[in-house]
């Protein structure tokens, strides 16, 4: 498998954990010719308009487009109509189908998970934390924390903002009861890391802002967040945040998820070229050009 990513990723040496045999990584563009496929990451492709390999195209060889950002930060994606035989991304319908994030019912015979350090609720002194580090007014999510600000205090984190403790996300948010896993833009199956690891690791409830609450319960029991829609306005949010404030019986609720499910967050990128190996082995027989890219991942 031959990988012309322009940054230099360190190849995991075999693929054996994830289930694959067989299978041997490259960064070598010399092996260009002799490769089953090929993985182009879209970032890359739009920072080097020179990044698709040169024609000939060795017969048989797949191109696998491999994108994680969202469609709002995708551009280029009409040009690419008709070049890729496999799709690797968040989203659902992807040839090779690698969310950030989801969960799994938990097989520990009735044991709770043991979710590493996590802090208790009585320990949790402070309310609502939020870490941004791309700040912009024309954001939905920066929009809707002006209107939140007024009825409830948010600590925030980044750049310009509160600086981290000793550099931590985990060890700053594990004292917040929530956090504010807003999205920097709104479309469906976008659910990143910021779910998961700055909330959900850290032992907070996510207060999340993204595509409907229907998609994120594709990956998430349906109590294990709140979601901003479910209210009719932020003061309406920042009142049930309160009550659940002064109430922790119903608070626990949002934690209680916790003893039947696991997490699994998807290992940049070691398990997506694995995946794409299986992937590459699994449809060696199959023949197919994605045809309208861009109309599938901007819809």
């Amino acid at each position: 498998l031959s990988h012309p990513l322009l940054y230099t990723q360190k190849l995991p040496g075999s693929c054996t954990s994830y289930g694959v045999r067989g299978c041997v990584l490259t960064l070598d563009r010399e092996e260009y010719g002799h490769a089953d496929a090929v993985i182009m990451h879209h970032r890359d492709l739009v920072n080097e308009p020179d990044a698709l390999p040169k024609p000939p195209r060795p017969e048989g060889q797949k191109w696998i487009w491999m994108n994680f950002e969202s469609p709002s930060h995708s551009p280029w994606l009409e040009g690419l109509d008709g070049v890729f035989n496999l799709t690797m991304s968040y989203r659902l319908g992807s040839d090779i189908f690698l969310p950030y994030v989801h969960s799994s019912v938990a097989r520990n015979n009735g044991y709770p998970v043991p979710w590493r350090n996590i802090r208790s609720v009585r320990r949790r002194r402070t309310l609502v934390a939020w870490v941004i580090s791309n700040w912009s007014e024309e954001q939905e999510r920066v929009q809707f924390y002006w209107r939140l600000r007024r009825y409830i205090r948010v600590d925030i984190y980044g750049r310009r903002a509160l600086s981290l403790i000793n550099d931590s996300v985990f060890q700053t948010i594990s004292g917040y009861k929530f956090y504010l896993a807003f999205e920097n833009s709104i479309h469906t199956d976008y659910i990143t890391e910021k779910l998961w690891r700055n909330a959900l690791e850290s032992g907070a409830v996510p207060v999340v802002l993204g595509p409907p609450r229907e998609n994120y319960e594709r990956f998430l029991p349906p109590d294990a967040f709140i979601h901003v829609h479910d209210f009719k306005s932020p003061r309406a949010l920042a009142a049930y945040l309160l009550y659940l404030d002064r109430n922790p019986a119903q608070y626990r609720r949002y934690l209680a998820w916790r003893h039947d499910y696991t997490v699994h967050v998807t290992s940049f990128w070691a398990e997506h070229y694995c995946a794409a190996c299986r992937a590459v082995q699994a449809s060696r027989k199959q023949r197919k050009t994605i045809k309208h890219l861009g109309f599938w991942f901007q819809s």
